[in-house]
Parts: structure tokens; sequence; C-alpha cells
């Protein structure tokens, strides 16, 4: 079987998509329809599903009622194959579009929102990107129109105006709103062609589709959100390798200005902090100093080793610059035990350190095995606990990967080992393209990109040379109250880059190691 065709990046434009009405279809589709209470609206949407130039025989309609009151209920103007389901657990649209993506037969999803009317080769401009790669997310251009003549209409003439290709005519003398966000975006990135991995943000799943085994290799929808469920798939989606095509042939209208248009500011700020916490591409969400997040940024992957290098190891990685990461050290846990032995003597004494150090740290996981997959956005997987980053160096790399779009960054060691700093959308396209034959580094260096640095250049040192902050508080007699306010303001002075002098009789010398104050960084 040949490879599947390589989009670098997201550039989706090295693919070729046959011209609309040309070519012949083989993939079955099955356009998800959740509703909510869209009795009125919805027979139009079936109606307009119905008049598509896409095979019959291939297309397959799957309204999911979302416990509308009344019940939703089948109109007479529909495709042939046409099913009602109804959601008995849960609610919300990410919940009802998944249950419809189980219940689908189709090869490929289409999702399509209940107050959407498509253009007759709408279905069609979808499927043709399923037929060329398995990993394609194609987006559809749309118009908000208000939908008051519409409605006046039979279903049956607009199901025939819309097979005769006369749906652009449905609203004359009416004005058009376009999807201006993501349209300002889609034009300052080509097209999403040059928005490499930030493209997943723009995902909008009121005329998304995808092929349902991409569906199932994704984390999919996540059930409990009830807003911005469609830009969560996005990064689920492009977790599991897809590229996010738009295509302005697939057209609709929607009936309506939709809710993020029409509370745009309180939409967000319901949204946020979701987002934040589900999608780490969303960084700008994530500005918050210090934060760990459900879903981390980066996954730092290493084996276990002596003691007292893992120990400083996980602690410059907690010590550095990211703090949105986990730390998954893998070793024999299980082997540490509570029966009697001479604690010094013990036979575990190494992995139980390491264990008791980091039990209760909450970005530390210790763990069996190493994870086959991450929900991170990058992972760095360490050959070993010989060298250590210091505090800047884990970010600066990432940086440095985030501003080529690149895959993979190879940092080589002294001893012929080597650590990899690693894209997860990245290997998980390479997964999608390999063949039992493909040399797959060299797919991701096509595909992504990879580039190979000596680790020492680029801020990793020798374990023990790495420097990582500590507390520092010798025993000392009490000092006056007065002198320890002097030092209390002298120091936040100092942190606020202010110089003052304070009245009153100078403060006696101390110590060095009181000089420095509790946080200084010390060996």
């Amino acid at each position: 079987m040949a490879r599947q065709p390589v989009v670098r990046h997201n550039d989706w434009g090295t693919l070729t998509p046959p011209i609309l009405g040309g070519w012949e279809p083989t993939l079955s589709v099955t356009v998800v329809v959740p509703t909510f209470n869209y009795q009125r609206t919805l027979p139009y949407v079936l109606a307009a599903l119905a008049g598509q130039s896409y095979p019959s025989h291939l297309l397959e309609v799957l309204v999911v009622d979302d416990q509308s009151s009344p019940p939703q209920e089948l109109p007479e103007v529909r495709p042939d194959s046409t099913r009602l389901i109804r959601v008995e657990e849960g609610w919300g649209r990410a919940n009802a579009c998944h249950l419809g993506a189980l219940a689908a037969d189709g090869d490929v999803l289409h999702w399509y929102d209940a107050d959407m009317l498509a253009h007759r080769e709408e279905v069609e401009a979808h499927a043709r990107w399923h037929h060329l790669v398995d990993y394609a997310v194609p987006g559809g251009h749309k118009l908000f129109v208000d939908p008051a003549s519409l409605l006046e209409l039979d279903p049956a003439v607009v199901r025939d105006r819309v097979a005769a290709g006369e749906a652009g005519e449905l609203f004359p003398g009416q004005e058009h709103e376009p999807h201006q966000w993501v349209e300002d975006y889609w034009a300052k990135t080509h097209d999403l062609r040059e928005a490499g991995p930030r493209a997943q943000r723009f995902h909008i799943g009121m005329t998304g589709s995808v092929t349902k085994a991409l569906y199932l290799d994704s984390d999919g929808f996540d059930r409990t959100l009830r807003l911005g469920e469609d830009m969560h798939l996005g990064h689920s989606l492009a977790q599991a390798g897809g590229v996010f095509v738009v295509d302005r042939e697939a057209r609709s209208w929607h009936l309506g200005r939709s809710q993020v248009l029409r509370r745009a500011e309180q939409v967000n700020r319901f949204n946020d902090p979701y987002l934040a916490d589900l999608v780490p591409t969303m960084r700008p969400k994530r500005n918050r100093h210090g934060r760990a997040y459900q879903v981390p940024y980066l996954e730092v992957v290493l084996e276990a080793g002596p003691a007292d290098e893992t120990i400083h190891l996980v602690d410059s990685l907690l010590d550095g610059d990211v703090p949105d990461l986990r730390v998954s050290v893998v070793g024999p846990w299980s082997s540490v035990h509570d029966d009697r032995v001479q604690p010094v003597e013990d036979p575990v004494l190494e992995t139980r350190l390491v264990h008791r150090s980091f039990l209760h740290e909450p970005r530390v996981r210790l763990v069996e095995e190493a994870p086959s997959r991450s929900d991170a956005e990058f992972v760095l997987t360490l050959p070993d606990v010989s060298l250590a980053p210091q505090p800047a160096a884990v970010a600066a790399l990432l940086d440095d990967l985030e501003r080529t779009h690149h895959g993979a960054r190879v940092l080589s060691y002294d001893s012929g080992a080597a650590a990899r700093l690693e894209r997860t959308s990245a290997l998980a396209r390479v997964d999608r393209l390999a063949g039992p034959d493909d040399d797959r580094e060299a797919l991701l260096d096509e595909s992504f990109g990879v580039k190979t640095y000596p680790a020492t250049s680029v801020g990793w040192v020798p374990v023990a040379d790495r420097v990582v902050e500590r507390f520092v508080l010798g025993a000392r007699p009490p000092m006056d109250p007065d002198k320890s306010e002097k030092r209390l303001r002298k120091s936040l002075d100092k942190a606020a880059g202010r110089s003052i002098d304070a009245p009153g009789p100078a403060v006696a010398p101390v110590e060095e190691e009181h000089r420095r104050g509790l946080f200084g960084r010390r060996r």
C-alpha cells in the first residue's frame, strides 16, 4: 500500500484535491447534527442536506437530540438515510457530538450544527480531502444571515433550490456577516498554511469534518465542556497528527448570529479557565507565572539512576523557567516496602530516597514504565541523569521549537547518548505516515524538521554543577524588631528597584549565610 502524502507542518497546499463534480467518491460520510430545541431551523438544515451533490448511498445524517423539549422529531424533507438518536446521559454539544461519532456508520464524521444551511457541494468539498489523507481536518466557509425570510419557505423548496445550486441566492438583498476573527487569521496565515501548530486554535466545529479513524485515535470531545469544545477538539486532533485545511468551497449559511458573536466577552470569560487548563497551545491564556495545569505544556521522562543525581536533576527541572510541566520518573517503585530493615543498609535505599523525595510533589509522577504517549504539547526524554538544564535552558529550547514549527530537538551528550525534545503532534503525524520500512527520523525531519545541538552548548551542565535554590536558615538569637523591620523594608525596596536612605542606626554586619536571606541561591 502506498504511503500517504506528507504534509509539512500545516501546509495543506501541497495536497491537490479533485475538482468538485469531477471525481468519484468512495468513502461514506455521516453528518452529525446535534440539536437542542432547534425545531424551527432543523427542517431547513436537513432540507439542504437532502440537496447535496454527494452520492446519497454514501451519505448518512445522524440527528442527536440533546433532550429537547418537546422532543425533536424528524421532518418529512430529509436525506434518505437519516436517523434520530436521543441523549440519555449527560448534556451539551460535546456530549451529543461524541455520542453521534460512536453511533455513526460513516468513514468520515462531518459535524454540522442545527442552525447551518449547506450549499450543494458542502459535503463533497469536505469529503474530497479525506480521500487524499486520513489526517485532514477541513473547515468550511460560512456567512451569518438573518433567517427570517428562509423560515417562510417550504423546506421542499429549499431542498430543490440547493440541489439546483441556488443556495447562494436564498437571501437576496440581505447583509451577510463574515466570521470575522476567523477570516482575519486565515488572511494572516495564508488560510492556515503558514500557521503551523497554531492552526488547531482555529478549528471551528460547526462545519468541521474528520475521518472516524482520526477521531477515535484522538482524545475526541471533552464531554465535560459546555462551551469551547471545538477548540479543545482541535487540540485533540492535532495531538493525533491532524492537519487543518481551509476549504472556501465548503460553503454554508449560518442562520442567525452565533452566541460567540453575540456575547463574545462573556463567552471568552467563561471559556478561558477551561481552555487554559486543557489546551497547552493556548499559552496566552496560561499567563500566570508559576502555574501548573491539568494538561501540561511539557512532560519530561527520565529513568531513575543513583538517588543523589536523580533528585538533583528533578529538582533542577522543577527549578527552571517552565513551571507548566510534568516530570515522569521511571523506576521500580513497587519495590519500596515497609518491612523491618536497617534503614541505611536497605537494598532498595536508592529507590526509596527518590520515591520519598517526590511522592507528594504534584508535578512529579513516579511510574514503573515510561508512558507510551503523552497529552503534553512536548515531551523531553532524557537518556540518564548525568546532565541537568540551567534555569533558562528548557524554556529557550521550547521557544526555539515554537519559532521554527519544527518537530524535534536532539541534544547530544559527550558519552554518545542523546536527549530528545519532541512535539507530540509531530510524533503522531509520523505514526500515521510511517510504514514498516520507513526511516521514522527522516520522516519526522521531512514532515516537521529536526535539529541537533550538543547539550552543553545549549545550557546543560553536569548535574553536580547545577545550582538549585534552597532555603538557608541558620541558628541565631532573635533580632531586634526595629532592625528586622529595616531589613524587611530594604529587601522590598531592592526587589522593587528602589533606593532610599533610611534614617536610624546602621545595621551591624551579619554572617554571609544570614545576609543572603532565606532564599539565597546555594549549592
